[in-house]
């Protein structure tokens, strides 16, 4: 756990960089503790992140200062979040997603702008660990099967759920300060 932490802390003090891929693994073991799926599904989609992961660092234009894109895979189901400076490094991150094997659809939330700061990122952790928090006390809210990732305010939750559930985790994290806005990427069940 403290290698997590300190992972977390230093991948949080870079700005600019392109990727924080200490931290995506950090994070990943830590969702790990909390996802309810078989441990298969899980390194499944952790092999589909860290394929799109390499080869956006590959990429000699998308790997920059100036660009900033995280991952996040749930059920084969890949969410691209972050900023870059132009349409075309923004639809090539896309592409590049779409190439990877099993991966049955991309949500490309990336924007186009100069990269966020480390102080925008810190308070994007803060309020996906409040969401979290707030999940794992709602008596009834299945959360282990929900993955939660704020970019720059905005909150995507992910996961396979039944409609009940997506609506209490919309309403949860409707409810956090600093949420500007909540992105459904659910698939459901029942």
């Amino acid at each position: 756990m403290r290698n997590i932490i300190i992972i977390l802390t230093m991948a949080l003090s870079l700005q600019g960089c392109i990727f924080v891929v200490g931290a995506a693994a950090g994070a990943a073991g830590v969702s790990a503790v909390y996802d309810h799926r078989k441990i298969e599904k899980v390194l499944d989609d952790q092999k589909v992140t860290n394929a799109i992961v390499d080869k956006l660092i590959a990429d000699r234009e998308l790997n920059t200062p100036t660009t900033h894109i995280d991952v996040t895979t749930f059920n084969h189901v890949v969410l691209l979040t972050g900023q870059t400076v132009s349409p075309m490094l923004r639809q090539r991150a896309d592409a590049i997603a779409h190439s990877v094997p099993n991966v049955r659809r991309v949500y490309n939330e990336i924007i186009v702008k100069g990269p966020s700061s480390s102080l925008t990122r810190t308070s994007d952790a803060w309020i996906t660990a409040k969401i979290k928090t707030q999940m794992l006390a709602t008596k009834g809210l299945k959360s282990g099967t929900i993955k939660v990732v704020t970019e720059n305010g905005s909150v995507y939750l992910m996961g396979i759920v039944t409609h009940d559930q997506a609506d209490m985790a919309v309403e949860i994290s409707r409810k956090v300060s600093g949420v500007q806005k909540v992105v459904k990427i659910f698939q459901y069940n029942g």
